[in-house]
């Protein structure tokens, strides 16, 4: 009587959506029928009859049809009705609390094998959902099952596909500990593909990689290391630097590769590349630190044929330079011969001499300005030009040392201000500290809308600082309409 309900008109549908899930129970034989009646009603073509339907649902979710289900459920998802997604939401949500491991099965089973909206918005329910469930729910056993299942899913999936992946898996606690690390990262290692030669004319390639390092940096530590991504990244990245092709029209690709291998730098352990890395680092190092020009001694060098200063680029190979000189300190003095050696400390020294100029119109610009002073787009590029010149002088004084030292400390300039600061220095001035301050307000994924320029001073050295860019540090962009599907793209046109 009550299944024949869904033949009548509205009203008669929704009782029948309340009842069915009520009594199913008392009659056994007709358990698969109310269930399949139920289901007919989900997709009834008057959504309150549907709501009503799906917020029944659950009552079914016991035993052998648990999975079945989330499954239904999952595809639910596809719904453009707002109200009726956060119905099926709440729905799964409510599963969870029976079976955790069973809801997990449909919603996996729908994103290896369902639609592609499907798909994209199951991935979406766990980022966004897991992380409110208590722990009694998801068990260890539930989270070895979503790592299990996700590593299925990682065999092919998009880029924006894949950064939701991670956020799941670096949100299990099972993953939290230091093996549970090491296993992302190896899982990360193997979908930037670093036993493979990048191509820097493949824009899909340099972005997998690009996205693969931002998602795996957070997990390096003086336990989990990143050995593998720094010696990538000297071997096969930094030769081809400057013919990389850049994902998005507006990124310094160069810049953004030199800030991710100095991000990882201080936590690449000990191993039998370290030597050669380090000279490649070192070459590298030379490109960006020009010979002084005829004259420069007496400073009696025409504007014009001064070289260009890249501060932000001297920065990061300088720093992820020091951090793995640390591991062989005795590098300069053994590994590079005695004409090198001097031809890189006359460019240090040349280098030095212009920065302080820069560092000393830089504090006079902000001598005394506070609070929404600051707050200014060209004092804002003034700050951090400032902490880019502060570290980049505490570094070549590391070096110019004999034996060069590698004990000064310092906070990359993208990077919020640390509380300690850096080893041997001086109290921080209150224009460092206004640049401290203002570094605390930045986000950490910016948007990079727009290329600010650095107006320089006038007079000597003048015409390099203009090459000064503030490039922010962020993520990568997502929704530009463009793929990079790893191994096959799944065959369903899917982009990101």
């Amino acid at each position: 009587m009550i299944l024949n309900g869904v033949k009548g008109g509205p009203k008669e549908k929704c009782l029948a959506a309340q009842f069915i899930p009520k009594f199913f129970r008392c009659f056994p034989e007709l358990a698969d029928a109310a269930l399949n009646t139920q289901l007919d009603l989900c997709e009834d073509e008057d959504v309150s009859i549907r709501r009503q339907a799906i917020k029944e649902l659950p009552q079914f979710a016991a035993g052998e049809n648990l999975p079945r289900v989330a499954d239904i459920l999952t595809q639910l998802l596809q719904t453009d009705d707002a109200a009726e997604f956060n119905q099926v939401n709440g729905a799964l949500l409510s599963i969870f609390k029976t079976d955790a491991k069973g809801t997990l099965g449909g919603l996996f089973t729908q994103i290896l094998q369902g639609e592609d909206i499907v798909r994209e918005r199951a991935i979406k329910f766990l980022s966004s959902k897991l992380k409110t469930l208590p722990e009694d729910i998801i068990t260890k056993e539930a989270e070895d099952y979503i790592f299990t299942e996700s590593k299925k899913v990682l065999e092919d999936v998009t880029g924006e596909e894949f950064v939701l992946l991670m956020q799941i898996l670096s949100g299990l606690k099972s993953l939290k500990t230091v093996s549970g690390r090491q296993q992302l990262v190896e899982l990360v290692a193997d979908q930037a593909f670093l036993d493979q030669t990048l191509d820097p004319s493949d824009t899909d390639s340099v972005d997998r990689l690009l996205q693969c390092t931002r998602q795996v940096l957070p997990l390096f530590s003086k336990n989990v290391h990143s050995t593998r991504f720094v010696t990538h990244f000297c071997c096969n990245v930094l030769p081809s630097l400057s013919m990389l092709t850049s994902p998005v029209a507006d990124l310094d690709i160069q810049l953004e590769v030199l800030k991710l291998l100095a991000e990882m730098s201080p936590f690449c352990g000990d191993h039998d590349k370290l030597e050669s890395n380090l000279m490649i680092l070192f070459g590298k190092l030379l490109e960006y630190m020009p010979v002084p020009p005829e004259g420069a001694d007496n400073g009696n060098v025409a504007v014009d044929k001064e070289p260009k200063l890249q501060f932000s680029c001297v920065e990061c190979l300088l720093f992820s330079f020091h951090q793995l000189g640390k591991k062989k300190p005795d590098f300069l003095i053994h590994k590079v011969n005695t004409e090198q050696l001097k031809d890189f400390k006359i460019r240090l020294q040349y280098f030095a001499r212009g920065l302080q100029v820069y560092i000393r119109q830089l504090r006079a610009d902000l001598q005394g300005k506070t609070g929404d002073a600051l707050k200014t787009e060209e004092n804002k590029i003034k700050v951090v030009a400032l902490k880019i010149t502060n570290n980049i002088s505490v570094l070549i004084k590391d070096l110019f040392h004999n034996p060069p030292s590698y004990k000064s400390s310092i906070c990359l300039s993208w990077k919020p201000v640390q509380k300690t600061e850096a080893t041997g220095q001086k109290r921080p001035s209150g224009e460092e500290i206004g640049a401290g301050a203002e570094m605390k307000t930045r986000s950490a994924l910016p948007k990079r809308d727009a290329q600010q320029i650095y107006n320089p001073p006038s007079g000597k050295y003048s015409a390099t600082i203009s090459n000064f860019r503030f490039e922010e540090h962020g993520g990568f962009h997502r929704g530009r309409g463009r793929g990079w599907g790893f191994q096959g793209n799944r065959g369903r046109g899917r982009t990101y």
